[in-house]
């Protein structure tokens, strides 16, 4: 069928599959891009060299290679003529087979347009790594500074951080030299991004090696040691769950009443509040006599509420009053509007704000 005779509507059926197909998408936020079986030679041995690194996710040596290979990913990601890619070869068994891999990890480069590899004999820094792709792809791109999102204490800024009651703080006491810390840094580093917006909560680490008083003044024994200071509890609380970036995000979400997944994202729970969600449904079905008065009801609630709370009781204000002003269509067409701003290049901040306007919008719809 010619594109002449193709209906608006297929025509963007069509792109949207497209779009959904489209190369290899970065996994869970990571700089470095994710290969399947399916995928594998979609991407590598075309039109650029690509750096793949074969690694499973309980190998020790790999857990430590990340966030010197997520800085890698970062580094190169604008660089058209190159791919930092990974394979997770306990998933995709058959690639990782193939390509002879014997061994956890092993990176291997691919040059352009071939799918016969090189292997990486070099060290397993983000610095030799660059260096190496940069001869190899015949580019010249410079590491990336990636900020960390982890609160770095000392014995001048311990107090003033772990014990401010206004925090809820998880503290890591580590050592340089210890190789649980090592494997437990880039997994820490995303619970410190994945909560970065939250003003209420900090994630934070000691060097328990180096300040040793302070750690003992905690019953720091061995590494890593971690320690919940939650609000109401700055004697501090031992840590016993499990260190999956799951685990720490389910943790601190039950402990400080926030709503994030892994990726940093809000769930569709955030900014909801139990006793506004039963006032929006009354406020759905009641005529518009009785919406003014559910709304006066809800301008109570919100009255009584502090902090996070509060910012979001207003919220369901607001709408409250687009309803009354602009009818009840106004839920689904600001749902929709805010929908198609959450699909473009927006600020976190911004998406938080549009991701609990939508939550609370879904407790007006029916």
């Amino acid at each position: 069928m010619a594109i002449s005779q193709i209906s608006r509507g297929t025509l963007a059926l069509l792109l949207a599959a497209v779009l959904a197909a489209a190369p290899a998408a970065l996994a869970d936020g990571d700089e470095v891009v994710a290969l399947t079986e399916s995928t594998f030679e979609k991407e590598v041995g075309q039109d650029r060299g690509a750096l793949v690194e074969f690694y499973a996710p309980w190998c020790g040596h790999c857990k430590k290679l990340a966030p010197e290979y997520e800085r890698l990913g970062a580094s190169f990601k604008k660089a058209k003529s190159v791919l930092i890619a990974k394979v997770d070869c306990d998933e995709h068994k058959s690639v990782c087979s193939k390509y002879g891999v014997s061994g956890y990890p092993t990176i291997q480069w691919f040059p352009k347009g071939s799918l016969e590899p090189k292997k990486y004999e070099g060290q397993r820094t983000a610095e030799a790594l660059a260096e190496f792709v940069n001869t190899e792809g015949g580019t010249n791109v410079k590491l990336a500074t990636i900020p960390s999102s982890v609160v770095v204490l000392t014995p001048e800024t311990f107090d003033s951080v772990v014990l401010d009651e206004t925090k809820d703080v998880l503290v890591e006491f580590y050592a340089p030299w210890c190789g649980h810390c090592k494997s437990l840094a880039p997994t820490y580093e995303k619970v410190a991004s994945a909560f970065k917006l939250d003003e209420g909560v900090v994630i934070a680490n000691l060097d328990a090696d180096k300040h040793r008083d302070l750690a003992e003044k905690y019953g720091v024994t061995g590494f890593p040691t971690l320690k919940f200071f939650p609000k109401g509890n700055k004697a501090g609380e031992d840590y016993d769950g499990g260190r999956d970036l799951g685990d720490f995000v389910k943790f601190i979400n039950e402990k400080s009443g926030t709503s994030r997944d892994t990726k940093g994202q809000l769930t569709s729970e955030a900014g909801r509040i139990a006793s506004l969600d039963a006032l929006a449904k009354e406020f759905l079905g009641a005529a518009s006599d009785k919406q003014k008065e559910i709304l006066s009801s809800m301008e109570e609630e919100v009255a009584k509420l502090s902090g996070s709370a509060a910012k979001h009781g207003k919220v369901y204000v607001t709408i409250a009053k687009k309803v009354i002003e602009k009818g009840n269509d106004y839920t689904k067409k600001e749902t929709e509007r805010l929908q198609r701003m959450l699909e473009k290049s927006i600020s976190p901040s911004k998406a938080d704000e549009f991701i609990i306007k939508k939550n609370v919008l879904s407790t007006f719809s029916s």
